[in-house]
């Protein structure tokens, strides 16, 4: 019962957090780009692959923070609605600009987040 306590608090917090920091950045920026929810998507990338080889990937620590918190704080399904809109609106090379980019840097950023917790994990051991 404990596992699924902290994937919830996680999931409560990650969220709400997407939900607050994807609209604030968005309010920032007066253009079709969806600079929210790609910056979120970005971040977390980074994030999951820092946890992933920072924390066991069966700690608690990771349930709460990866599995929860970036498993709410990024969202895959505004992802894909978003891009959709895009080309419903004939902003096909926004659309296509913003799939790849958001593709791209995440696993570059995902891995990036990895090295970053294996350098920490072998200064700190």
């Amino acid at each position: 019962m404990k596992i699924y306590a902290l994937v919830a608090l996680g999931g409560f917090i990650g969220a709400i957090s997407r939900y607050a920091l994807s609209s604030y950045i968005q309010s920032k920026h007066q253009s079709p780009f969806p600079h929210g929810t790609f910056i979120i998507n970005l971040t977390g990338s980074f994030l999951l692959g820092f946890l992933f080889r920072r924390y066991n990937v069966h700690s608690e620590m990771f349930l709460l923070l990866g599995t929860g918190f970036l498993g709410a704080y990024t969202t895959f399904s505004t992802f894909e609605f978003e891009s959709i809109e895009l080309i419903r609106k004939e902003k096909v090379l926004i659309s296509v600009l913003y799939l790849t980019a958001s593709v791209v840097l995440g696993v570059i950023l995902a891995y990036l987040g990895y090295l970053l917790g294996s350098f920490l994990s072998f200064k700190h051991v």
